[in-house]
């Protein structure tokens, strides 16, 4: 890994550390083009909300487990 990809994961870090779970597994499924974002392992989601920007929010006894980002890369930075 370089110095490029460190300096990219670095930039993550003011983010990750304001998000109200303590661990977070990530996943990106490149031919699909979707992000998976996990709170919770194993996560048994029982129900999921599809938003209007192609987000899935997944749930667990009504508590958010994950989200899955549809389209990722052609995502950009706000």
């Amino acid at each position: 890994m370089g110095t490029l990809e460190i300096k990219k994961i670095l930039e993550l870090v003011p983010d990750l550390v304001e998000i109200p779970f303590s661990r977070i597994w990530t996943s990106y499924d490149r031919e699909a083009d979707v992000l998976y974002i996990n709170f919770k392992k194993p996560s048994h989601a029982d129900d999921a909300e599809l938003t209007d920007d192609d987000i899935i929010i997944r749930y667990e006894g009504g508590k958010i487990v994950g989200v899955t980002v549809l389209h990722a890369s052609k995502r950009k930075h706000i």
